[in-house]
């Protein structure tokens, strides 16, 4: 995947309240603040070149053309952060973006290969639905998983194998949100029919209605991540410097 030069983002007003002490309770929009304050940190085409870090990280799976790129760009009000390939399925690495104010990261994101898309070779297919179980059952510092899917198709074959990779984690704690994208394309009936079906079909995760177009479910869903990234209890990483964004090939 190639992916545009990483650029911080301008930090939000609100953000550098947000992490002036221990995490404390925070409105919607102050939630998205801290979304926006998103930037690139690197790019992995393998799992042995993630850096390591302590900070808890949320992932973004999803189809190919479930509007996982879409959705990211929307819940950080950046426009390219999440670089969508103009040929779905092309998308062959994993990319951590990490959230704080300017120069300290509290939080990272990973966007991880879309997946099922027909046009991609069948070895790559397996090889990167390896990469993704690895990652899902391997990555320590995991804190949540967000599986984006077009509720007019429901999940696919390889997003139930996706549910039953993660389900033991899930069980074990790991939280976990089913995003039904595109929900401007429903009508109240065909919504609550789809939030019904899913809600059963999500293991215990949580099930909400979005819409980039919109911005429907934008604000709650940041909120949710916040308080993902910021669970009580948990013992806080001291703020650091991050790493220099990695150069482009």
């Amino acid at each position: 995947m190639t992916h545009p030069p990483g650029t911080p983002a301008p930090t939000s007003p609100n953000a550098s309240a947000l992490h002036a002490g221990p995490p404390g309770e925070v409105t919607p929009a102050q939630a998205l603040g801290w979304m926006h304050t998103a930037r690139f940190l690197t790019t992995a085409p393998r799992l042995e070149f993630l850096p390591p870090h302590a900070y808890p990280e949320i992932a973004f799976v999803g189809r190919s053309n479930a509007g996982k790129s879409t959705c990211i760009n929307t819940l950080t009000q950046q426009k390219r952060l999440a670089f969508a390939s103009k040929t779905p399925g092309r998308t062959q690495s994993i990319n951590l973006f990490s959230l704080g104010r300017q120069g300290i990261t509290d939080a990272v994101l990973a966007d991880l290969p879309g997946y099922g898309y027909a046009a991609v070779p069948k070895q790559d297919k397996l090889r990167w639905q390896q990469v993704m179980a690895n990652y899902l059952v391997t990555r320590e510092n995991l804190r949540g998983v967000v599986l984006l899917c077009d509720p007019r198709h429901g999940l696919t074959e390889l997003d139930e194998v996706l549910l039953e990779v993660i389900r033991p984690r899930v069980e074990q704690g790991l939280r976990f949100l089913v995003l039904l994208t595109k929900a401007d394309k429903l009508n109240r009936a065909e919504a609550n029919k789809a939030l019904s079906i899913m809600r059963l079909q999500a293991g215990g995760g949580e099930v909400k209605l979005f819409s980039a177009l919109k911005k429907q479910g934008v604000e709650d869903t940041a909120h949710l991540l916040w308080h993902w990234a910021h669970l009580p209890g948990e013992a806080d990483v001291p703020p650091q410097s991050e790493p220099e964004p990695e150069p482009e090939d």
